[in-house]
């Protein structure tokens, strides 16, 4: 129907012109199998989906599109007020709220529940509406004669209290319709005593329940109910023992299958019996709880991915700079040692600091944007934690006791170790300062393998996960300042003491590396967090001993490199660096040039290339295109910013490599002698 309808001149545009986010919550409502609506703009244009057709009667052929007060101008009175709400941020669901509307079957009276919750763009701006809609009429009527049903059948038991034995007739025949209402009704009526015991049900429960009358009967309604639920029924049963009646309460109740089904029950007590009716409701309450779940996803992303955004693009800039002015720092020390110029170097050591504590920060930003460039190994995490305890027992001061619980038999996970290494010292820096006089550092690995109700908890699909936790007995933290903690630049501590990136950018590893972090604390007890990391199936292989980091080896006679990056700084650098160590260097500064060199016969050992550039191609375009006629052709991408969706999220074609700017003249030396391959 949106292809079909002519948009010209309408507020919206044609839909080629329609905004991402429109587009985004336009297909979830298209696709949903349920009846929604989304109302998008100012004007509340109004959108539907095909299990809404019927409701729309005569209006359905020209109301897509069409503003909201026009398509139900005969409900507007009713429903402006509770769209002004929603669109002032009080989002409500509305259950069995009766609504006289013109259908495809006629006006008639209605009952609906409906659920209107906001839209919002990535700046956070009310766009528009989504509302869920489900016709309750069937319901509500079955309901209400119910409860008319129930209403006679306390009249005939009164009646019959009251009749003496001449009166034998009148009985039988109130006995006879309470009886075809007890086997004819598809709600679940019980009879219980006040300690539980089941004295009758009627062939409902068999329907909703799968458990047979002689099954029930004589056993204790506790039994059945869900344990989280267990505390709540046994208070409603009080209540009833002592006279009063439930007009609603809600539980679950074991299936014969092992499962679990919502039933909401209305009960009142009698003499020395409890009297109950019940009413499954699970798929409404599941609905609704999936509702909630994808509405609280959305906005979740939509607030991470702005400002994932933001700061991996300032990394992305910054970390060019960065290169520039730590290469030329490095090469100037090397002219120093070759004695071609006057001693400068407490000039050049105070640059580098400077460069590498803002390297530092960028990394953290790009981690907090789940952007970096993660080189993920198997990893025995016993193993990592037993080789980071002495530095953390220095870090953290004596006055800290540091003690570790490393699990046996724990799991291996496919993790970056030095990423790993940074958060797990980050965090034992947040405990220590959570300690000012002292106290206690426990860390803690375990092998843990959540269930759908647990990863539902921790925000994580189920699975199979090692979990590794810092706990600290220091301040803790009020429930108010937890739910902040992984914004980022969001710190505790005092102006110039905290960037407030250290938890942030641990968020976006786990993420990043398939993971979860939960933090829970309490103030005066301490606080504990917990990294989660998927279990990794393959091994782990042993430690290679550390090779010392010393010159680079010079190249063969005749080794060519080309180097191809729109920065000029870097460009230089690259290519001194090469002819320092005896290659032949050929520049270029844009993927056209780098092309056209790759396609000529000129020799080429190794491509050196920037990820973003200019000439119509990236570089990894650039580098498939040179393949097609140098099919060994081999790649090392130096960039500052990890672009995934350009590297695959980490995957990359045999012989190509990436170094991270701003990167150490020896390692860039050294990773092309190896990539090479010659000695």
């Amino acid at each position: 129907m949106i292809r079909a309808r002519d948009w010209t001149g309408h507020p919206l545009g044609p839909p080629g012109t329609w905004p991402a986010e429109f587009r985004a919550a336009l297909s979830l409502v298209l696709n949903s199998p349920e009846s929604m609506i989304l109302a998008w703009g100012p004007d509340l244009h109004f959108f539907f989906n095909d299990t809404y057709f019927p409701l729309l009667g005569p209006r359905l052929a020209w109301a897509m599109g069409e503003r909201f007060d026009v398509v139900w101008a005969d409900a507007w009175d009713q429903a402006k007020p509770i769209i002004d709400a929603a669109m002032a941020g009080s989002p409500e669901r509305f259950i069995d709220l009766p609504w006289q509307l013109d259908t495809d079957r006629g006006s008639r009276e209605t009952w609906w529940t409906f659920s209107y919750s906001r839209v919002l763009d990535a700046a956070g701006r009310v766009t528009g509406l989504f509302i869920l809609t489900n016709e309750t009429t069937a319901r509500v009527r079955a309901d209400a004669a119910l409860k008319e049903s129930q209403g006679r059948l306390e009249s005939a038991l009164a009646e019959l209290r009251d009749l003496n034995a001449t009166l034998a007739q009148q009985v039988e025949e109130r006995t006879a319709d309470r009886n075809a209402l007890w086997t004819l009704s598809s709600d679940m009526m019980l009879r219980c005593l006040f300690d539980g015991t089941i004295t009758a049900v009627n062939p409902a429960w068999t329907e909703v329940l799968g458990w047979r009358p002689d099954e029930l009967i004589g056993t204790k309604l506790i039994a059945f109910v869900h344990p989280d639920d267990f505390d709540r029924t046994v208070e409603g049963a009080q209540q009833l023992a002592t006279g009063s009646s439930l007009a609603r309460f809600d539980n679950r109740y074991r299936h014969r299958d092992g499962g679990y089904r919502w039933i909401s029950w209305a009960a009142r007590p009698g003499e020395g019996v409890i009297n109950a009716v019940g009413r499954d409701f699970t798929a409404e309450r599941e609905r609704a709880d999936a509702l909630a779940a994808t509405e609280e996803a959305l906005r979740q992303s939509q607030k991470m991915e702005a400002v994932g955004q933001l700061t991996g693009g300032i990394a992305h800039d910054f970390n060019n700079l960065l290169a520039g002015i730590s290469g030329s720092l490095e090469l100037i020390q090397t002219r120093l040692g070759q004695g071609r110029v006057m001693d400068v170097d407490r000039y050049i050591n105070a640059a580098q600091g400077a460069s590498k504590r803002a390297a530092a920060l960028t990394h953290r930003l790009l981690a907090f944007s789940r952007r970096q460039t993660l080189d993920p190994k198997p990893t025995d995490v016993n193993r990592l934690v037993a080789g980071m305890e002495e530095l953390i027992r220095r870090t953290v001061g004596p006055a800290v006791i540091v003690e570790v619980m490393g699990a046996p038999g724990l799991w291996p996970a496919l993790v970056d170790p030095p990423q790993l290494e940074n958060a797990l010292l980050n965090l034992c820096i947040n405990a220590r300062d959570a300690m000012p006089e002292g106290g206690r550092i426990t860390i803690e690995t375990a092998n843990a393998w959540l269930d759908e109700r647990a990863a539902r908890r921790h925000d994580m699909p189920p699975g199979q996960y090692l979990s590794l936790c810092v706990t600290d007995t220091g301040i803790g933290m009020p429930p108010e300042i937890v739910g902040k903690v992984f914004e980022p630049f969001f710190t505790t501590k005092p102006l110039g003491q905290g960037t407030g990136l250290g938890l942030s950018m641990i968020y976006g590893f786990a993420q990043q590396s398939g993971g979860q972090v939960r933090i829970h604390s309490e103030v005066g007890k301490g606080t504990t967090v917990c990294l989660y990391l998927p279990r990794h199936r393959g091994a782990v292989a042993e430690e290679d001993a550390h090779t010392a980091v010393g010159a680079p080896p010079r190249a063969a006679p005749g080794e060519t490199v080309l180097v191809v990056d729109d920065e000029p700084t870097v460009r230089m650098l690259v290519t001194e660096v090469l002819e320092d160590l005896g290659y032949t260097a050929i520049e270029a500064a844009d993927s056209a040039a780098g092309l056209r060199v790759l396609q000529s016969d000129v020799r080429i050992d190794l491509l050196v290339s920037d990820i973003g550039l200019p000439g119509g191609m990236n570089g990894r375009q650039m580098a498939e295109a040179g393949r097609v006629t140098r099919p060994g052709l081999k790649v090392l991408f130096v960039t500052g910013y990890a672009e995934n969706a350009v590297l695959g999220n980490g995957q990359l074609d045999a012989g190509m490599q990436v170094i991270t700017k701003p990167f150490v003249v020896e390692v860039l030396g050294a990773r092309i002698r190896e990539m090479i391959g010659t000695a």
